[in-house]
């Protein structure tokens, strides 16, 4: 399920009758902010932050200059837009990385929000900024929890410190003591969590805190639980005073009124957000940008930093090459699979174009079909990948037999490759730089 989609087909419902109607009267608008309003508490908005929402909305909304407006369904929307991006922070809150180094990051939050995946995750996403990045074990009560931050922090290429079940507050400042030596410039400690806030927990983060007196404290919440996190972080924030939040889970089968509500509950920004399973699945969060996703309007600048990210300039220059020359392959069509897989979700992509979602529907892509469309490749010779005009029925047959799938798939690969070769040719003759990557 894309991000927000529940929420953004309502609100797009609502909008697109707004928009259809020359004028607005009063009443109408009034309308449609208690349809909005349902609609937020449905995405498991705080209720109080769903009433402030509308009643800030609403203010501007019924004004003599919105009612006489000449496209008042139009403004309306850019009320919401403009108020959504103001309820989740207005603008992007980055780390503070400015102290001397190294820079510790104090992680919290309670067991099963993904905190320890997380704590690697933000260390991947620091090394690829060029830091020297040290992960720290001090969850001794979980079992396990130290193994997982050793293997997790395999993935992201990044060292982890630990000291087995020793007091996590000692473990804290010989990491620190370890990472001025070995000059680490940011140092990721993964606090214990607990299935509930209690005493115990709150006491030990506390002397953490007190002792190695973090740059950050950034508290990792589940979208998934919805209200409970909002409590959860208001809480947290009660007793440490974090400095942000990161919000995981933001690509499963959540409403995400978590993301809507945490600041203004806690008047703490939200930093980043996971998006998926993967090492590299982790986003810095823009309000400007959510909120133009949530209202259907797409996120382009994401896509194209998402693109940039798994594509290196020589692939890109290939890609090129072969569109200018028509040239372009089953071996080119078959990249792309992996660009697009690299990039993350494809229906989390396809939403971040504008428009799409308006034009879609619920369209959705079954990766299970992108799968199959990989194996039909991969079961061709390089030369019939290369020169597909020369796969004919009996060579279809092998390759169906081949990939575990049907001639019918097989010919629909084949349409839908031609299909994409043919509406490539219009890139021709343009200038450099101006071609789209995919």
């Amino acid at each position: 399920m894309a991000l927000f989609s529940g929420l953004s087909e309502r609100l797009n419902h609502i909008f697109s009758k707004m928009t259809k109607r020359g004028r607005l009267t009063e009443l109408e608008i009034k309308e449609a902010m208690r349809e909005i309003r349902v609609a937020l508490l449905e995405a498991d908005v705080n209720f109080l932050v769903a009433k402030d929402f509308i009643k800030e909305v609403s203010e501007k909304a019924v004004g003599e200059e919105i009612i006489k407006s000449v496209t008042p369904g139009q403004q309306v929307v850019k009320i919401v837009n403009d108020e959504l991006i103001k309820l989740m922070g207005s603008t992007q809150s980055k780390l503070d990385l400015s102290g001397t180094p190294p820079i510790s990051i104090m992680m919290c939050g309670l067991q099963g929000a993904g905190k320890t995946t997380m704590c690697a995750k933000l260390g991947a996403h620091l090394k690829s900024q060029g830091k020297r990045v040290l992960l720290v074990a001090c969850d001794i009560y979980r079992p396990a929890a130290i193994n997982q931050l050793k293997v997790v922090g395999k993935q992201a290429g990044v060292e982890v410190f630990e000291k087995g079940t020793q007091n996590p507050v000692k473990t804290a400042k010989q990491a620190l003591d370890y990472a001025k030596k070995n000059d680490f410039n940011v140092v990721v400690i993964d606090t214990a969590g607990r299935l509930h806030i209690n005493e115990e927990l709150m006491k030990e983060l506390e002397e953490i805190k007190k002792e190695i007196k973090p740059s950050e404290i950034l508290l990792t919440i589940d979208a998934m639980t919805g209200q409970d996190s909002v409590t959860v972080a208001k809480e947290f924030n009660e007793r440490l005073d974090i400095s942000g939040v990161i919000v995981t889970k933001l690509d499963g089968d959540t409403r995400g009124g978590v993301a809507l509500s945490v600041k203004a509950v806690t008047g703490k920004p939200i930093k980043f957000c996971g998006t998926g399973e993967k090492i590299g699945d982790i986003e810095p969060f823009y309000p400007d940008r959510m909120a133009s996703r949530i209202l259907g309007m797409g996120d382009v600048l994401t896509l194209v930093e998402k693109a940039k990210q798994a594509v290196d300039e020589k692939e890109m220059a290939k890609m090129e090459k072969a569109l200018r020359e028509n040239s372009f392959t089953l071996e080119d069509y078959l990249a792309q699979f992996d660009n697009l897989n690299k990039m993350g979700d494809i229906n989390e992509l396809i939403g971040m174009i504008p428009g799409a979602r308006k034009k879609l529907g619920n369209f959705t892509v079954d990766p299970k079909e992108l799968a199959k469309s990989k194996a039909i490749i991969q079961s061709m010779t390089p030369k019939e990948r290369r020169n597909p005009d020369l796969i004919k029925a009996g060579q279809k047959k092998r390759i169906a037999q081949g990939s575990g799938t049907s001639i019918q798939q097989v010919n629909t690969l084949l349409k839908q490759f031609y299909q994409s070769k043919e509406m490539m040719k219009q890139f021709k003759g343009k200038k450099k730089g101006k071609l789209p990557l995919f």
